[in-house]
């Protein structure tokens, strides 16, 4: 067996292979919603993980909220110390809502994977689901020591990009045709 084949993945059934295909960009642009939802949320104060009152546009803070109560392992401290900094308001925000618009548009998934997964490891290394108590010896609420939800969106963006997600109901192929994509393919 080389080394090819036994990397190689199996082609799609050619009856599944549509499916497969409509799937993927029902995933990808849930996924992008998901990122959308947050920065609108932040944004306006819907109510749902940011009251009115709190909304950035009336002078909140993004990011202040959820790094401050961070008090899980060694690095909460820094989390902590950045809360609520203009640079990681507009960072968060900006970065929320150009995944979200890319992965949706399905436009950039390869940046927008890139820049996503980033965004959660960062989320997940601040929640550390691995930890039961917090540093000052309080449930953390955890409920799966390693793999949390922030890992799993993460993925998510990886195979959305990995599997050119973004060409079935999104403007990936169009996007892969622009100069600017030519002249720099790691735009895709």
């Amino acid at each position: 067996m080389t080394t090819e084949s036994a990397t190689r993945t199996p082609d799609l059934d050619p009856a599944i292979r549509p499916v497969a295909g409509r799937s993927l960009a029902l995933l990808r642009v849930a996924t992008g919603f998901v990122f959308l939802w947050a920065f609108a949320d932040k944004l306006f104060g819907l109510g749902f993980t940011t009251p009115a009152a709190r909304a950035w546009i009336h002078g909140g803070s993004p990011t202040r909220g959820f790094l401050s109560n961070v008090d899980i392992g060694p690095l909460a401290p820094v989390f902590r110390a950045i809360a609520g900094a203009w640079w990681a308001d507009v960072l968060f925000m900006a970065g929320l809502a150009a995944i979200g618009v890319a992965v949706i548009l399905g436009a950039g998934l390869r940046v927008a994977a890139i820049s996503g997964a980033l965004m959660m490891a960062l989320m997940y290394l601040a929640e550390l689901p691995f930890y039961a108590v917090t540093n000052a010896g309080e449930p953390t609420g955890s409920t799966n020591p390693i793999v949390d939800y922030h890992l799993v969106y993460a993925l998510v963006l990886i195979v959305v990009a990995l599997t050119r997600a973004g060409d079935t109901w999104g403007l990936g192929r169009w996007w892969a045709t622009t100069r600017l994509v030519r002249r720099t393919p790691w735009l895709t």
